[in-house]
């Protein structure tokens, strides 16, 4: 297993300083203050996607009926984390994380349990290496039956819109009629046009890289599904449960029809 570096910020790292975790490191919470003094709406925009995850994986063990969670990008461990919400639901749920990152899997390892009713599994990848992720996932999920492929802020570590776009299909194409994609993504509309210098220090001082991605990017990695109401959708407005305003974060939920 690859060793933590502790010298050089790491976005899950640093994400969880957003959210408030304490599994990060003063490397990684320099870089969080920086961040947020030139995009203040980054802790904003943190809190939004755990909160939409919850929503969207209630809808889906929910209403959609879905039984079986592939969550690639998992992040470090924090409250209402895919199993839990699901579980929560359906107990016989299943769930395959998918991370690459040392810490993230320490601590997945410790922390992701199931209930004695349902799986949840972890695997080690690479979201660029698609063969590995399914292989992986294979090992606890039914492809004969739908799942759930969760890439929420995941897509935004893939530069290359074309390979973006191959990742995205072989998952699809991967999974039967029934299943269900969900999507957050970064972007400089909605608010976010500080995300341009903010990322650009970010991509010089850190790892992995990023890069945002405008509405019509993101629509096109669903082209050919069925949009979930209400659609693509900045992430506190997807099914909100209050007052809600946007942030700069695409989110999407679709169905493979």
């Amino acid at each position: 297993m690859t060793s933590i570096d502790k010298s050089v910020p790491h976005n899950a790292r640093v994400w969880d300083y957003w959210l408030g975790g304490k599994d990060n490191f003063d490397v990684d919470r320099r870089m969080g203050d920086s961040i947020r003094e030139m995009f203040p709406v980054i802790s904003d925009v943190a809190g939004h996607s755990r909160r939409f995850l919850r929503r969207a994986v209630t809808y889906l063990a929910g209403e959609a009926g879905v039984r079986q969670f592939l969550d690639i990008g998992t992040g470090l461990p924090t409250a209402n984390n895919t199993h839990e919400v699901a579980q929560s639901i359906a107990a016989d749920s299943r769930i395959v994380y998918v991370d690459n990152d040392p810490l993230v899997l320490v601590h997945a390892r410790a922390l992701l349990t199931s209930s004695p009713e349902g799986v949840t599994d972890y695997v080690d990848a690479d979201v660029h290496d698609i063969d590995r992720v399914l292989a992986g996932a294979r090992r606890t999920l039914d492809f004969d039956r739908p799942v759930a492929v969760m890439m929420l802020g995941i897509l935004n570590f893939v530069l290359d819109d074309d390979e973006a776009g191959r990742i995205v299909s072989r998952l699809v194409e991967a999974v039967p009629p029934g299943s269900y994609l969900a999507i957050t993504h970064p972007t400089v509309e909605l608010g976010g046009e500080m995300n341009v210098p903010a990322m650009e220090f970010y991509n010089k001082r850190a790892r992995p890289r990023i890069r945002a991605r405008d509405r019509a990017q993101i629509a096109a990695f669903v082209d050919g599904l069925e949009l979930v109401e209400p659609g693509l959708i900045s992430a506190p407005l997807w099914h909100a449960d209050g007052a809600a305003d946007e942030v700069p974060l695409w989110a999407v939920v679709a169905r493979k029809a």
